[in-house]
């Protein structure tokens, strides 16, 4: 190659550069390498709350007190006129009270069964005893002196009283007229067993007593045990279950002499006990 043409290309070759150059300088290209910018930390702010409590309400001023005034005596107004006024209602009449007269005293031959009957500590003989006395107090009237009297009674083996004692009475004046009238009871027939017979009884003074003569058909059936709590216990002495223990039957002897005393049982006595059942388990409600 001839020289001309070589320095030629130089020229040209040096001329491309300067004008790379020139252009990588106006566009503010980096020669080097430049690291990146940190971000600016931002700075931590720290927020405090304070609670302020609301603000007192001003407390209501105390009422003022009511000025006084003078007590005077109340004025009651004049009566109305007399010849104006409603008449008052007149009250009704009250509907009649209830009544029973006393019973019959008992008769020569129900005293002769009494005497004689001695099953079940000398029942007869307690019920002829208790009607006696109630045939002698007089018609009861239902009111204020109506009621019930519970005496403890002892009679000696020949018939005579030898203690009354007093139980329980709603009626003072019932136990009145049954003291009143046992004191004044003419005299009776000796005992059925020929012992002393100790007995309770109680006397109904009321117009709706039920005091019918006895059922004697139950009286050789063996008494029903006495309930007595098996649990019971006194805390002190050993305890023990103790077992309900039965009647015991009786002999043969016995209860052909018991059969032998029983009387025929009157239509009296058996209305006398149905009433006596409805009044302890009837209701008046269903009216059963």
């Amino acid at each position: 190659m001839p020289p001309y043409s070589s320095h030629r290309l130089f020229a040209v070759i040096f001329s491309l550069a300067l004008h790379a150059g020139v252009w990588l300088l106006a566009s503010g290209y980096q020669f080097k390498y430049v690291s990146p910018a940190k971000a600016p930390q931002t700075a931590e702010k720290i927020v405090f709350l304070e609670l302020i409590p609301p603000p007192r309400q001003p407390l209501p001023e105390p009422p003022s007190a009511p000025p006084t005034t003078p007590i005077t005596a109340p004025t009651t107004p004049p009566p109305p006129d007399t010849a104006l006024a409603a008449p008052a209602p007149q009250p009704s009449p009250d509907r009649p009270r209830a009544s029973m007269a006393a019973p019959p005293p008992p008769t020569a031959e129900e005293w002769a069964f009494a005497a004689n009957y001695t099953n079940k500590n000398s029942k007869g003989y307690r019920y002829s005893w208790g009607q006696q006395v109630r045939s002698m107090m007089g018609t009861a009237v239902e009111g204020p002196d109506q009621g019930v009297v519970r005496f403890r009674i002892e009679i000696a083996p020949d018939g005579r009283l030898t203690q009354l004692h007093t139980l329980w009475t709603t009626s003072a004046k019932a136990e009145q007229l049954a003291r009143q009238a046992i004191q004044s009871m003419p005299p009776l027939p000796p005992t059925p067993t020929g012992k002393p017979l100790i007995f309770d009884k109680t006397i109904s003074f009321s117009p709706f007593a039920n005091d019918g003569p006895p059922l004697y058909r139950d009286d050789c059936l063996p008494e029903p045990p006495v309930f007595r709590n098996p649990f019971a216990w006194d805390g002190k002495s050993p305890q023990v279950v103790a077992a309900q223990t039965p009647t015991a039957p009786l002999d043969p002897q016995a209860l052909a002499d018991c059969l032998r005393q029983l009387p025929k049982d009157s239509i009296e006595a058996e209305s006398a006990r149905d009433q006596r059942l409805m009044d302890q388990w009837g209701s008046s409600q269903t009216g059963r």
